[in-house]
């Protein structure tokens, strides 16, 4: 029988599939890295894109927290003006009221009484002044009295004073509560 060596065929195979077996792995490799470059690529524009986006909101975010605070400064000065206005219109609802006071005096005011000093605190009103008899005081009282501005006179004092230029005159202090009439509705209808 002949001798055949048929080791260098099947080493030269070996060889040949070694090398396609190391080809293949080196392809497998550069693919592999290649796809783990993409991946790490990838990721990193979406952590990026995240990013800006998270600085987007936090740049709305300090808009809007400086708007609410525009808001809340706004509602303050809303309630400041409100009650600003308020205030106003009690002075005007008002204005007139110390006008009629006045007419009121001057028309509960007897012959032989005069007034030297008038001071309201609220709705008291502290009167001083001269008559020339107590009766005349009593009078003033009872004109008071029966005003519908004026309320509760309470006469505090009562001196007789003989020097100055009046004979005798008393001099008096009192004080009335100022009162806001109650308009019936007949009337209301009337205004």
């Amino acid at each position: 029988m002949a001798r055949i060596n048929l080791l260098p065929w099947r080493e030269q195979l070996r060889e040949e599939r070694k090398q396609q077996f190391l080809v293949t792995l080196a392809g497998v490799l550069i693919v592999a890295c290649g796809l783990v470059f993409v991946g790490d690529q990838y990721l990193n524009a979406a952590v990026d894109n995240q990013i800006a986006r998270n600085e987007f909101l936090k740049k709305e975010i300090a808009v809007l927290d400086a708007r609410i605070k525009e808001i809340s400064e706004l509602k303050v000065r809303r309630q400041q003006l409100l009650e600003r206005m308020k205030i106003i219109q009690d002075l005007q609802g008002n204005r007139s009221i110390i006008g009629r006071i006045f007419d009121q005096f001057v028309r509960t005011l007897p012959d032989g009484v005069h007034f030297t000093r008038l001071k309201m605190t609220g709705s008291n009103i502290a009167v001083t002044g001269a008559a020339e008899s107590n009766n005349r005081v009593s009078s003033l009282m009872r004109n008071m009295d029966g005003s519908e501005w004026l309320a509760s006179p309470n006469l505090s004092e009562v001196k007789a004073v003989t020097s100055g230029g009046v004979d005798q005159a008393n001099v008096f202090t009192m004080s009335v509560q100022q009162v806001t009439p109650v308009v019936s509705d007949a009337e209301g209808a009337r205004k």
